[in-house]
């Protein structure tokens, strides 16, 4: 059974305003934080009273669980509207995926590694979250349900992958971290029916996007 008590309820009303003195300013965004139950996405018992905390934790297959704050910024950078279909590169344990669907996006996300893609599948559906999640290459993303509003990359990729750019509606947005491993530049780009505009948004440290066989 899932429980979400006034307890964990409480923490993230505190996690909610530490996400507004950091910056963190649309009403949209911080009511989704405030609803989705972070801790019921960490599996490891001894990290739940840290499950509000503004911070990544492992998550198994070299992954993390991203810190609500950068969650948040993303999000926020996304500005995902209401029945928009958000493409998500890097499903993890399901947190910002469940995230995306508090903002009422349709959301299609992609995990490369299979036992992650196998237990989120199944948390999302126990906790009543409706996403289409696939298994497989996130640089070749979901031409099959194409074209998106907006894509979201969730892993860092060391250049702006043409297959995802080309899978964004014209008027669409794409929020992704580019660079090594020593850190990238949050970029948002958006497509033209010129051609791709993008903005820098600040440095940030992901777990790297991969390009070898999925697992």
């Amino acid at each position: 059974m899932l429980i979400d008590d006034h307890r964990h309820q409480g923490m993230r009303r505190h996690l909610v305003a530490e996400l507004q003195r950091k910056g963190i300013s649309d009403p949209a965004v911080l009511a989704a934080i405030g609803k989705v139950p972070r801790h019921q996405f960490i599996d490891d018992s001894a990290f739940l009273s840290l499950a509000y905390a503004d911070q990544a934790f492992p998550i198994g297959c070299g992954q993390t669980i991203s810190q609500p704050y950068t969650v948040a910024f993303q999000s926020q950078l996304l500005a995902v509207a209401p029945r928009e279909k958000v493409l998500e590169i890097g499903t993890g344990c399901g947190y910002q995926t469940a995230v995306l669907c508090e903002l009422g996006a349709k959301v299609f996300s992609l995990e490369r590694h299979r036992p992650l893609y196998q237990a989120t599948k199944q948390r999302l559906t126990a906790m009543g979250y409706r996403a289409t999640l696939s298994h497989g290459d996130g640089y070749k993303g979901l031409p099959m349900h194409a074209p998106f509003d907006k894509v979201i990359v969730t892993c860092g990729a060391p250049e702006l992958p043409r297959e995802l750019l080309a899978q964004l509606k014209v008027g669409g947005v794409m929020v992704i971290p580019v660079g090594g491993e020593e850190g990238q530049s949050m970029q948002r780009i958006v497509r033209t029916a010129e051609g791709f505009r993008s903005e820098e948004h600040g440095a940030f440290s992901f777990v790297p996007m991969l390009t070898d066989k999925v697992s």
